[in-house]
């Protein structure tokens, strides 16, 4: 990696100390609307763009190549672009919607943005084409000079109402419009045509010709418009390329009642053909996506989005990131569950996270104020990683800031200056390794159940939302891989999966996943099935001992439960809602024997298991746990699937983090009441450490903590040990490192930083508070047990009380080094 030297007005040729462990980003992206030119002067151009690039100067030596985004206008520039560079363009000079029934700066005080539009400053500048492609070089060449990186510059296109006004689609072809995010067919259609138009377009200078498909159209226009700019890509925005419906739980083949299986083939043929026909026209310039707010699954059963032909269709594209929505509704389970099911597969080996601190139009700064300049949307999606079919683990390729100005055009330093250090300590602490809890995603098996057998939507729809709600509910879960995925790697490697425990749906009868999943467990692996079991072979059913229920039950039901429960003041109701419609259909799977002595039941209702455990002494310590599942939540007509009020019913996705306790995992949550909600929780590992990360929307909530290594010690906190469990109340976003744990019943420990003081020392730590303890430590990775230390009761400089250590034995929970019957304070260092 280079950086430019301004004063010798060259790149230094010396390697630069301290970038980022060799895990640079490729690309790291500044998103940034025009507002910040406020005046159309050259001088004052370059002089902004100068401003732009220094503020996050630190940050962009990390990367490989700088991009600036410009969100110029809502892409109707793109659509009404003659070719003429003095033609006028109209760009986002707006606060709110500038295209409602109300003018921009009229209408009562009353009314909201979303219901209107202001300037944003008065007198706003005028700009030309000719001058956006002034921008578009200024920004490259400032950009080079100041980062001494390449620079490309990417265009946006929006389907919606949002950001500057719209006569092409709001006045002139109204066709073209779907979709109900922000009123009633506001959203452009990918697969919508067009209706004659005599216009003049740079792409169809005698106008355009009747029934023109979109895709054909808007291909052509950028082609011509992003040639003629100087840009380099184009990003899709806001579900457009995806579907009609990008934000809602519903969709074109999902209307809240019943799923329109019929409808799949056809929407599914069509959105293919958008990309089809965009890319005849313009078949070069790599596309970027911002997907839906939703995840892959749910997309599929609701909205025909058929990622899979995306991804497999050669598009040159992008996938889509992590919704910026978490900050807006604070649903990290939606987040997390729609990123991590469009990673499982991807169309290459690259993808992004973005990360949402300003929003130029709608008058807020999240991380300002949304987030409350809390880092929890930065270390949960960023401790997400994918597996691939080789084992190898994967973070993101590409960092996205939405956005570096704010909705007045100011770009406050403050931002930058606050955000890069969770950023990098975020990217430093990237996964290398497996997490405890890896979802297996059938993302083939989605794809193939839709259109072969259309009746499953509805366990389609069930299996992500169960997810959300599940992680919504303290689910650590924040490593991915898909069944395909699965089965190649772990052919590779049998030993991959070892630490880690399994999730993902019942295999279908006959399939190789169904004979993988019983060879790990066979072989020692852990792992939980949840949803369905319909479709699933005699084998695996007597295998995991399912069978039949006597009868089908559904809607309120009561339950008794079996784990070591969660601590509430006011105790959570002992009964549950199961709607067939949103759980994948009825509840009709039971133990088939109940008098085997392997199985344990968890969950039960009715004289019917609904969640147990199967282990035979054969297995090698091998478990299988299985929860049929509900998924707690409907749609009330909203946005998306409300949860069921958990004062009324019990949220049923808490039992997947539960069922953890069966493979020695226990995470408690301390609250008041149900009514308060619970935490979101990702553990990830990374350099043989564990790195506990969580959002607490509430923080009188508080946690206990057993693994099977013992009590988890987060570094720089104490812990009051209670039956051996680890006990903490953390802040709303807290990042963890935690490579000691304590098998100690009660008392408080303290775990801490040390200085070296010690010529080939690095890192030295001191637990305290240890009595009669037995102690895992997890070393860094390649670090030999000849350059470990451990002291009792010692102190500088370190020459007295040295104690030998034990080695870890086994690969269950991996390498580790342990210290038993341990009293006093310890020391280790490497």
């Amino acid at each position: 990696m280079m950086i430019y030297d301004q004063a010798l007005g060259q790149p230094l040729t010396q390697p630069v100390p301290g970038t980022l462990k060799g895990h640079p980003f490729q690309t790291t992206v500044l998103e940034v609307s025009l507002k910040p030119f406020k005046r159309n002067d050259p001088a004052y151009i370059r002089a902004v763009a100068t401003e732009m690039f220094t503020q996050w100067h630190s940050l962009l030596r990390h990367t490989d190549t700088v991009a600036v985004m410009l969100w110029t206008s809502d892409g109707s520039e793109i659509l009404d672009y003659s070719g003429e560079l003095t033609q006028r363009l109209e760009w986002a000079r707006y606060i709110g919607n500038p295209n409602t029934e109300h003018e921009v700066d009229s209408g009562p005080d009353s009314l909201s943005l979303h219901e209107r539009a202001v300037l944003y400053m008065e007198d706003p500048p005028e700009f030309t084409y000719g001058d956006l492609r002034f921008i578009v070089q200024t920004l490259k060449e400032v950009g080079q000079t100041v980062t001494g990186k390449p620079v490309i510059v990417g265009e946006t296109f929006d389907p919606g109402p949002e950001f500057a006004k719209s006569a092409f689609k709001y006045e002139k072809h109204p066709e073209i419009l779907g979709g109900n995010a922000m009123g009633h067919k506001t959203f452009v259609s990918c697969y919508s045509v067009l209706l004659e138009d005599q216009g003049h377009y740079a792409g169809y200078p005698d106008g355009i010709p009747d029934q023109t498909p979109f895709g054909t159209f808007f291909g052509r226009q950028s082609q011509h418009f992003l040639t003629d700019m100087g840009f380099d890509y184009l990003w899709f925005s806001n579900g457009f390329g995806f579907g009609a419906e990008g934000w809602s739980a519903t969709g074109a083949t999902f209307t809240g009642e019943e799923f329109l299986a019929e409808r799949l083939p056809a929407l599914t043929e069509k959105i293919k053909q958008f990309w089809t026909l965009f890319r005849q026209e313009c078949p070069d310039f790599p596309i970027q996506t911002r997907g839906t707010n939703l995840s892959t699954g749910a997309d599929l059963a609701r909205d025909a989005v058929d990622l899979r032909a995306i991804y497999e269709g050669g598009f040159n594209l992008l996938p889509p990131p992590n919704s910026p929505w978490a900050a807006l509704d604070g649903d990290f389970g939606l987040e997390m569950t729609g990123y991590m099911s469009r990673m499982a597969e991807l169309p290459g080996d690259r993808f992004p996270f973005r990360y949402y601190t300003h929003d130029p139009w709608w008058l807020n700064s999240p991380w300002l104020d949304r987030y409350g300049r809390e880092p929890h949307d930065i270390y949960l999606p960023m401790s997400v990683a994918r597996i691939d079919a080789h084992g190898n683990v994967q973070g993101p390729t590409q960092l996205n800031f939405l956005s570096i100005d704010d909705s007045f055009g100011n770009m406050p330093s403050q931002v930058p200056d606050e955000v890069t250090p969770h950023i990098l300590k975020a990217r430093y602490d990237q996964p290398t390794a497996p997490g405890p809890v890896v979802w297996v995603y059938p993302f083939d098996e989605y794809h193939d159940w839709a259109y072969q057998a259309p009746d499953r939507l509805a366990e389609i729809y069930y299996g992500d939302w169960v997810i959300r709600q599940a992680i919504n509910n303290g689910f650590p879960l924040n490593t991915v891989t898909s069944t395909k995925s699965f089965l190649s790697a772990i052919r590779q490697h049998p030993e991959f999966y070892r630490e880690s425990i399994l999730v993902g749906i019942v295999p279908d009868a006959g399939t190789p996943l169904a004979s993988a999943y019983m060879d790990f467990v066979k072989n020692g692996g852990k792992l939980i099935l949840y949803g369905p079991a319909n479709h699933a072979g005699k084998a695996f059913m007597d295998f995991i001992n399912l069978g039949p229920a006597d009868e089908e039950i559904g809607g309120e039901l009561t339950f008794e439960s079996h784990f070591v429960a969660d601590r509430l003041r006011v105790p959570y109701p002992q009964r549950i809602r199961h709607e067939a419609l949103f759980s994948g259909g009825p509840i009709n799977t039971a133990i088939k024997n109940r008098s085997d002595p392997h199985t344990r039941v968890l969950v039960s209702s009715n004289n019917e298991a609904l969640a147990w455990t199967r282990q035979e002494p054969t297995w090698n310590g091998g478990k299988i746990a299985y929860l049929r599942g509900t998924n707690s939540s409907s749609f009330t007509g909203g946005r998306l699937l409300t949860p069921h009020d958990p004062t009324v019913y019990f949220p049923a996705p808490v039992w997947l983090r539960q069922v953890l306790q069966q493979f020695g995992w226990d995470i408690l949550i301390d609250k008041d009441s149900p009514a308060v909600k619970a935490p979101v929780l990702t553990i990830a590992r990374s350099n043989n450490a564990y790195f506990f990360s969580g959002y607490q929307p509430n923080s009188t909530v508080g946690y206990r903590m057993k693994t099977p290594q013992g009590a988890p010690l987060l570094l720089g906190l104490d812990t009051k040990l209670e039956d051996g469990y680890a006990s903490y109340t953390l802040p709303t976003a807290w990042h963890r490192e935690c490579r000691v744990f304590v098998d100690q019943q009660e008392g408080i420990v303290s775990y801490k930083v040390l200085h070296s003081g010690e010529l080939g020392v690095t890192e030295r730590y001191q637990v305290s508070g240890l009595e009669n303890a037995t102690v895992r430590i997890y070393p860094p990775d390649g670090m030999d047990n000849k350059h470990i230390y451990t002291y009792q009761d010692s102190q500088y400089p370190w020459r007295k009380n040295r104690i030998a250590f034990e080695e870890s034995t086994g690969t269950e929970l991996g390498r580790y080094i342990i210290l038993k019957n341990f009293t006093g304070t310890l020391v280790v260092s490497w």
